[in-house]
């Protein structure tokens, strides 16, 4: 193992490992706040079709006497 150490630089090596840390995570968090679900700031949009689907039914029109 110490002879990769001599390869790289631990500073730079550890540097560089941040970085690309950081830049997946922020890929990670701009990838879930672009969806529906899972965008905690604007909270969980609701499909049209949806909501039109659990609406009350119309009230019942009684038959006609014939």
């Amino acid at each position: 193992m110490w002879r990769i150490w001599r390869l790289f630089d631990p500073l730079r090596a550890m540097v560089v490992q941040g970085i690309f840390l950081f830049a997946l995570a922020a890929m990670i968090h701009l990838i879930l706040l672009s969806t529906n679900k899972f965008n905690w700031l604007d909270g969980a949009k609701k499909p049209a079709a949806a909501s039109a689907q659990n609406s009350a039914m119309p009230a019942a029109v009684p038959a006609a006497k014939s």
